[in-house]
């Protein structure tokens, strides 16, 4: 039976919107409902701009859960007056895909009205789906909109992110989720208005913190609160503080070991500590474990970072960052954790230096580009047999220890170590490697005073 004749649709979806969770009921309906996004829905912005001007394409939306995503899809819907049809994409299969298709085109040729095709975890859509879906996209006969919590330059095939316009969902602000909190205790057609709340400032402003900008968990838990809490004697039903904490679950960092937020977390947590900020590197650090991120891969890049920031600067860095490795694999959580603590505070106030890692870097592109240097004779192995040698290897080498020219670090020759004026090692004038530069210097002095001779 075609739903526009359904005497019995309004009545059936009145039922089911009375049942349907808080955070469902509470979803915006215009768009100036929707909370956050000012980035691209606030006045004179981009998406608001092509939904006045009626110029809707294909759109990516993208960012953690509970944004509005699919809540802004339906808006955009609404308000475009356009048939909206919604889908998962981990299930949706091309029978489902063409069976939309074909109602978009039906629609479109009857009558002129477009179609949104809502698909939300895009990044699961399959090759023959998306393969059967392209053509229409492309031609416009559909306007799709897809959601996922992954970045979609990595997640989703190319094809599909190059007819679309991307927006990127950012966590709703503590002040955005509260003004929901408060709309939704006190609306009474859709909220939770008709119960006589009385919600402490104090409740709603844990309520807001905890979510991690999911409104979607703020508002059930508001629901939770409400609904498990008796009234007192004068109607009242009272939600303090430590009723609020009790009705929302454990905060679950958005996390994939595999994912943005794995290489995110572990990148923010390493500029930290080259950029001498203890505090921000043992955040980092404490938000990776709480995640279930392994403590070991954390001492491994603070080991790679010991060499690549810290260097001679400060040479115990590389011994702390082997330690610590050391006994994270050795004890493991939770006491690894402070472990990784003292070793990402110590190389962090430790002085810095990447000229070890420049110099290795210069070497490696001359090697790789540049003509490949012949070792200098007098540096050649004496020991090759006579059939393979010509005799003069080895011969001319100056020994120096034997040199009369002896710097604060050894004696020193005239030999050319490398047969090319280069310099690859620029030791800067932080920490140990102040003192390694003078030496340096020392030695170049003593080199030219020798004379070659």
């Amino acid at each position: 039976m075609d739903g526009t004749n359904d005497l019995w649709a309004p009545r059936r979806a009145a039922a089911a919107e009375k049942v349907a969770p808080l955070a469902v009921r509470m979803r915006p309906r215009t768009l100036d409902d929707v909370a956050g996004q000012e980035h691209f829905l606030g006045e004179g912005k981009l998406l608001r701009r092509m939904l006045a001007a009626g110029s809707l394409t294909s759109l990516l939306f993208h960012g953690p859960p509970g944004t509005g995503k699919t809540t802004l899809a339906e808006v955009l819907a609404a308000e475009s007056g356009w048939a909206m049809a919604r889908e998962n994409a981990a299930m949706a299969g091309v029978r489902r895909i063409r069976e939309i298709l074909n109602e978009a085109k039906r629609r479109l040729g009857e009558n002129g009205s477009r179609t949104i095709l809502f698909l939300d975890e895009i990044h699961r859509f399959s090759r023959s789906q998306q393969d059967v879906l392209l053509g229409d996209v492309e031609k416009g006969i559909v306007v799709l909109i897809g959601a996922t919590t992954e970045n979609p330059l990595f997640a989703v095939n190319s094809a599909l992110v190059s007819r679309s316009t991307l927006f990127r969902f950012e966590p709703l602000s503590v002040e955005d989720i509260s003004k929901l909190l408060r709309r939704a205790a006190s609306d009474r057609e859709r909220g939770l208005g008709e119960m006589n709340l009385e919600v402490d400032e104090d409740a709603i402003g844990l309520l807001a913190t905890l979510c991690d900008g999911d409104a979607r968990r703020a508002l059930t838990a508001l629901e939770i609160a409400a609904k498990s809490t008796p009234a007192g004697r004068d109607g009242i039903v009272r939600i303090p503080r430590e009723i609020a904490a009790e009705s929302i679950q454990r905060k679950a960092a958005a996390y994939d070991p595999t994912g943005d937020e794995h290489y995110d977390a572990i990148s923010a947590m390493i500029k930290s500590v080259r950029g001498c900020d203890p505090d921000a590197a043992v955040y980092w650090i404490a938000r990776m474990l709480e995640s279930g991120e392994d403590p070991r891969f954390i001492a491994r890049r603070l080991a790679i970072l010991a060499s690549e920031d810290i260097g001679n600067a400060d040479p115990r860095g590389i011994m702390v960052a082997e330690a610590c490795w050391s006994l994270v694999e050795r004890i493991g959580l939770p006491e690894a954790r402070i472990t990784l603590s003292q070793c990402a505070t110590y190389l962090a106030l430790a002085p810095k230096s990447n000229a070890a890692y420049v110099a290795i870097k210069e070497a490696e592109n001359d090697v790789r580009e540049g003509r490949t240097l012949p070792v200098p004779m007098a540096l050649r192995s004496k020991h090759k047999p006579e059939s393979e040698g010509t005799g003069e290897q080895g011969k001319g080498y100056r020994y120096s220890h034997d040199s009369d020219v002896v710097t604060s670090i050894g004696g020193v020759t005239g030999e050319d170590y490398l047969g090319v004026e280069k310099a690859y090692y620029r030791p800067r004038t932080i920490g140990h490697e102040a003192r390694m530069r003078e030496a340096l210097e020392e030695v170049k002095a003593a080199r030219e005073r020798s004379g070659g001779s």
